[in-house]
């Protein structure tokens, strides 16, 4: 185990040194409160990439989203959490740069397991193209945004006999804008 953790901090130290990779991602906290009820989200989504030359790059984004709800009932108090949590590597194409501002699309897969505090567990596999812009604050620092979906969407209950929802198509809706900060080595 000690190899193995030791050669992955030797490839993460020698792959920071060629300048060539970035970590960054999303951050999202909000709480609702109302008559004693509350409803508190999180969501974390880190990501890291290596720029591979100036129009290509890879990466991966990996995350975690809670939505917890307290609701009382007299002198009851009833909570449900809902967990999420999602893997996505894509391939980074960058096909129009600007003084500051880059535009690219980001080609990749999407796993996402939700655990629902009511209901059964699903899993959704994911292929498509997120369009995005980043606009470079420094040499260090950049912020990054993504909006839309073109692909496809493959949802099953993680249950036995369970049939999959499949979907395909173009969606710009507020489930598929994000916002992020990287910084580049």
């Amino acid at each position: 185990m000690k190899k193995i953790f030791m050669t992955l901090a030797a490839v993460c130290v020698a792959a920071t040194m060629n300048a060539q990779v970035y970590v960054g991602g999303g951050l999202g906290l909000a709480s609702t409160s109302q008559d004693g009820d509350t409803n508190t989200k999180l969501k974390l989504m880190p990501e890291i990439g290596y720029n591979i030359n100036d129009s290509w790059a890879i990466g991966v984004a990996f995350g975690y989203a809670e939505n917890e709800q307290k609701v009382k009932a007299g002198n009851l108090t009833v909570s449900a959490k809902d967990k999420m949590f999602q893997i996505s590597p894509y391939a980074r194409y960058t096909f129009a740069k600007f003084d500051k501002v880059n535009l690219f699309l980001d080609g990749g897969l999407d796993y996402i397991h939700e655990d629902p505090a009511v209901g059964n567990k699903v899993n959704t596999f994911g292929l498509g193209i997120k369009p995005g812009i980043a606009v470079n604050l420094n040499d260090k620092l950049s912020f990054v945004a993504h909006a839309g979906f073109l692909g496809w969407q493959s949802e099953k209950e993680d249950v036995d006999g369970a049939k999959a929802a499949n979907t395909f198509g173009f969606d710009l809706d507020g489930s598929n804008l994000s916002f992020g900060v990287y910084y580049n080595f």
